[in-house]
């Protein structure tokens, strides 16, 4: 609930109250009860609300029904992410991917809007009143737009699929950044490549996603993509219509976790995360957690142990330990703060040592004439031995895996 109350504060909403209610399984009519409808409309007259929101998605008819017997405007938690959506997509993709989530939310929704109409009309058999006809126009007018956004959408996954087929010829590796949203994911993108991204503290302060080249430690460079962030009850159209940004995820030679570990339900977000991952087809890859905002364990500890300000590395150290007693759940984790920069090397030297975990040991045969892939070996592979010969230049060593194929006419055994 206080996740809720948060999105409705991003989306600049004013809360005054909350209610709660156990149920077996909701209302069809209404999702709550009859008593808790009565006890609303009392705080309606009370407290002078204009607008309530439903933490799930609500069925066309308990929205319109609840409307009714509220006499305010009724939003679900869906409505509320998809309206955030709209104000914060600058690009024309994000629009575009926003718009596309938007109709299909509203397709199934659009009679109780002509409702009103519909009771102008004469009726009977054979007789339409003008609030079904609109209706029906709208329904088709929505169907073409949700067409033509489809295409134009299709038409950016097409752009990314080549845009990525370049980075791979280029043999960059590529890390996205995901995790739930406001876990510091663009702070961290602006500490470790310098960047300018909009930073707010605010769920999904930033939706369109941001590429930069960060130098790993040994000075190659590695292209890390900022995600949108997730959240509980994503909704599904939303996933849908990011699906070509989300294909980031997917396409990634690694997942860079940034889980706010100062959150009370850190764990849950952490296993949202995991679930949106699987249904992305990600759950594979290789992730390295950052447990972000350590600078926040450390005030908190400082506070406890009396000091008014300042900071020391006994405080520090103690803030490290707790963090590492309490993340062996979570996959080659490192402790950070994006915000304070404070262990960002240590960060980038995880994830330099994951990327060469999935190296894939070969030996090639390279004839004399092959110098990209010569120098591509050397750039982004591990060479651990080299001979020239008369047939051509023996190459023992390691690759990503992503180049494999690359190299593959001229493999002539696995190395150890």
């Amino acid at each position: 609930m206080e996740e809720l109350a948060q999105l409705a504060r991003t989306a600049g909403i004013e809360v005054l109250g909350s209610a709660v209610q156990r149920l077996e399984s909701p209302n069809p009519a209404t999702y709550i009860g009859r008593g808790k409808v009565e006890e609303l409309q009392a705080w309606r007259r009370e407290m002078g609300y204009d607008v309530a929101i439903f933490d799930d998605e609500l069925l066309p008819r308990q929205q319109r029904n609840l409307e009714q017997d509220l006499d305010i405007k009724v939003v679900d938690r869906t409505a509320l992410i998809l309206d955030i959506f709209a104000n914060h997509a600058h690009t024309k993709e994000g629009r575009l991917q926003v718009e596309l989530a938007q109709y299909e939310y509203r397709l199934p929704r659009l009679t109780r809007l002509w409702t009103h109409l519909s009771r102008q009309g004469v009726g009977g058999v054979g007789l339409r009143g003008p609030g079904e006809t609109q209706l029906e126009t709208d329904k088709r007018e929505i169907g073409r737009r949700i067409a033509h956004l489809k295409e134009q959408l299709e038409a950016v996954r097409t752009h990314r699929r080549q845009y990525r087929r370049r980075r791979q010829k280029a043999a960059i590796p590529v890390v996205a950044i995901v995790g739930y949203t406001n876990a510091g994911k663009s702070t961290l993108l602006n500490a470790l490549a310098g960047a300018d991204i909009l930073v707010e503290d605010k769920l999904f302060a930033t939706l369109d996603p941001t590429t930069r080249r960060v130098p790993l430690p040994d000075g190659r460079p590695a292209l890390f993509t900022d995600t949108v962030g997730f959240i509980q009850k994503l909704p599904t159209q939303l996933v849908a219509a990011f699906r070509a940004t989300l294909e980031e995820i997917s396409e990634a030679d690694l997942l860079l976790h940034i889980l706010d570990i100062t959150h009370p339900n850190a764990r849950e977000q952490a296993r949202t995360v995991e679930e949106v991952l699987r249904e992305l087809g990600g759950a594979e890859k290789p992730v390295v957690t950052a447990l972000n905002k350590i600078d926040l364990l450390r005030d908190r500890l400082l506070e406890e142990m009396g000091y008014e300000g300042g900071e020391g590395d006994p405080v520090e150290e103690e803030v490290v330990d707790q963090v590492m007693e309490s993340a062996s759940a979570y996959p080659n984790c490192v402790p950070i703060s994006a915000a304070e920069e404070i262990g960002l090397e240590q960060l980038l030297v995880r994830v330099e040592e994951v990327l060469r975990e999935g190296l894939r040991p070969l030996i090639v045969l390279l004839p004399y004439s092959s110098d990209g892939l010569l120098n591509l070996f050397h750039e982004q592979g591990i060479v651990e031995r080299e001979e020239y010969t008369q047939e051509g230049i023996t190459i023992e060593g390691k690759v990503p895996q992503r180049l494999a194929d690359r190299f593959g006419p001229y493999v002539v055994g696995e190395a150890r």
